[in-house]
């Protein structure tokens, strides 16, 4: 029986015995048999992470000697880089170079966490009287059920595993069916550094099966959550009933403007990249291209252009820049949006159709695609495919770029190119978007939170918020020469 769960520090196969085949996106082959969870061993890792909790057996560790365990496990993950790279690729079918730099990033992510966690949290308020002692302190959140998306497995979990250990949290991870591996690995780099038992857990399965009781449970205190919209206010809803915090990164639907006094050959570059980077299976991509107008037929020429030349391919091809969409049912999706596009009146310049080649042909391969004439009224720039998808709209004034961007009901980031500072300036403060980058898109680092406005979630992912997102904040006051208070009248009888 496969062993893939972790629940109360032990290795263990699903209670009835159930296991499921990962299969690559790129051929379909099978690269992982792992274990499928119950709703019983769901329960159970949750009652473990309730235990261990109340038991105080990690919340009573320092901030200092949970960073070191965070420390650590990041030096075991970055021991163990290539192999867990090699996973995620089989997994997600994206290229290797792409994983591994993915994994760094993981690492990265870890070390920040471990940082933050030395700095000073507690702070003492000023009341103006010199006998109390007014202290702020910052204690664990409590049980927290962490839920991945597929396109960036560990990545996205180690967004919220690293802050959960460093704050004192016990936790269950609950990383996409389609992408667990990675997620495993984890767990073993937790479970060798030295994680007390019940601390951290791993259920594996779908949402429809092991979701319920991750979400709906009295005992979890907070779910963090990144995924679809739809997933998200499911969870929302389910949060009524016992107040939960959440931390919910639903997606985006991210504009990338261009104006015409733009470095327009380094915008078209970046506009192709952000576009069709894991072919478009990124929550940040810059699917959304919003350009001036005297500068359309240029921008969109040359974009299209590129995009044609873009060479698809699996893992283990040198020659690929990127690789195929997760599963049949999201192609089949992806190809019903542009579909859908091109019948309200969107028009397709390239792509918008499943790779022909031989190949290919045992993978889920969506050609980059370019739909032009496109406008804010339609399902296409309002919805996010989550493929290879550009979309182009224009503008003529700064004030239209800023009303196209920001119409939207998601807010999750957005880019724009201009050499004008000043307006660079106006525009970025102007846009409604959790990030902006300018003269740039894509890039982030762990120091600096990431969330969205509106639609794309609630509360926010590294940075000094994102380990705030798992501390419950304390207020304790200390009279240090207490005294009666005066406040009713004692006349000495009851």
């Amino acid at each position: 029986m496969v062993a893939t769960l972790y629940i109360d520090g032990a290795w263990k196969s699903a209670s009835d015995g159930g296991a499921h085949d990962v299969h690559s996106p790129h051929n379909q082959s099978v690269v992982a048999t792992v274990s499928q969870a119950t709703q019983d061993d769901v329960l159970d890792a949750i009652t473990a992470a309730r235990t261990s909790f109340d038991s105080g057996i990690f919340t009573s560790w320092s901030f200092e000697q949970r960073s070191a365990l965070v420390g650590k496990i990041a030096d075991l993950l970055e021991r163990d880089l290539k192999a867990i790279a090699k996973k995620e690729s089989d997994d997600t079918g994206k290229r290797i170079i792409e994983a591994e730099y993915d994994i760094a990033d993981v690492i990265a992510t870890f070390r920040h966490f471990a940082a933050l966690g030395l700095k000073q949290h507690d702070r003492l308020v000023d009341v103006g009287i010199s006998r109390v002692n007014s202290r702020i302190v910052h204690e664990p959140l409590g049980v927290c059920s962490l839920i991945g998306p597929w396109n960036y497995p560990l990545l996205q979990i180690a967004w919220k595993v690293a802050p959960a250990l460093v704050a004192g949290c016990s936790f269950i991870v609950k990383p996409s069916e389609l992408t667990p591996q990675s997620a495993i690995a984890l767990m073993h780099a937790i479970e060798e550094a030295g994680t007390p038992k019940g601390v951290a857990n791993l259920v594996l399965g779908p949402g429809s099966v092991v979701g319920h009781h991750l979400i709906n449970d009295p005992r979890v205190d907070m779910v963090s959550f990144t995924g679809g919209l739809n997933t998200g206010q499911t969870i929302m809803k389910a949060a009524v009933s016992t107040v939960k915090r959440l931390a919910l990164e639903l997606g985006g639907k991210n504009p990338h403007i261009i104006f015409a006094d733009a470095d327009i050959d380094a915008a078209i570059d970046n506009a192709v990249t952000a576009a069709f980077l894991h072919s478009g299976q990124v929550c940040s991509a810059g699917t959304r291209l919003i350009v001036e107008r005297s500068i359309h037929d240029r921008v969109v020429k040359e974009i299209v252009r590129r995009a044609g030349q873009i060479r698809l391919g699996g893992p283990d091809d040198l020659t690929a820049e990127t690789g195929p969409l997760i599963s049949k049912s999201h192609l089949e999706g992806v190809t019903k949006y542009v579909e859908k596009g091109v019948a309200e009146g969107a028009t397709l310049l390239v792509g918008g159709k499943r790779s022909e080649k031989s190949e290919h042909a045992n993978g889920w391969y969506y050609l980059p695609t370019v739909l032009d004439n496109c406008n804010t009224k339609m399902f296409c720039v309002q919805d996010e495919s989550f493929g290879p998808v550009m979309t182009v709209e224009v503008f003529d004034t700064e004030a239209q770029a800023i009303a196209i961007a920001n119409d939207t009901p998601f807010g999750l980031s957005g880019g724009l190119w201009s050499k004008d500072a000043d307006k660079a300036a106006r525009v970025a403060s102007a846009l409604r978007h959790g990030t902006i980058w300018v003269n740039d898109f894509g890039p982030y680092k762990p120091a600096a939170e990431w969330g969205g406005y509106k639609q794309s979630g609630i509360g926010r992912e590294l940075g000094e918020h994102g380990l705030g997102e798992y501390l419950e904040i304390k207020h304790i006051w200390t009279n240090n020469a207490p005294s009666k208070s005066g406040w009713f009248s004692d006349g000495g009888e009851g």
